[in-house]
């Protein structure tokens, strides 16, 4: 199993509006938003991140995205849970979920080859 670093983490909130002034206030930049509460914001060259609103009976979660060079070559330890195998999602990436010892999510993430 190889990954290369953080790509990403991807908040949940209850106010999208004032989770992307609080990034911006740190120095993030707004690259898009979206019509539907969510957006993604950089600084620089490091992990970009991506909040989307949520419900407020749920309680807002975060989630690091880790970065694969290749879905296609990569093959998950049999030690590694995987909760869902790679997918391609709507923002032009493929995307897999692993479960850690402790219980915790990650995103695994590539781009989407054409």
């Amino acid at each position: 199993m190889s990954t290369e670093g953080i790509e990403a983490v991807f908040l949940e909130t209850h106010n999208w509006g004032k989770a992307a002034k609080f990034f911006q206030a740190l120095g993030y930049e707004l690259e898009f938003s979206t019509d539907h509460n969510s957006g993604l914001l950089r600084n620089g060259d490091g992990p970009y991140i991506f909040i989307a609103e949520i419900p407020e009976d749920r309680e807002p979660q975060a989630r690091t995205v880790l970065r694969v060079p290749d879905a296609d070559a990569f093959r998950a330890d049999p030690a590694v849970e995987v909760v869902s195998p790679f997918e391609e999602t709507h923002y032009g990436t493929r995307e897999m979920t692993v479960r850690d010892p402790d219980g915790r999510l990650w995103s695994l993430q590539t781009p989407l080859t054409k």
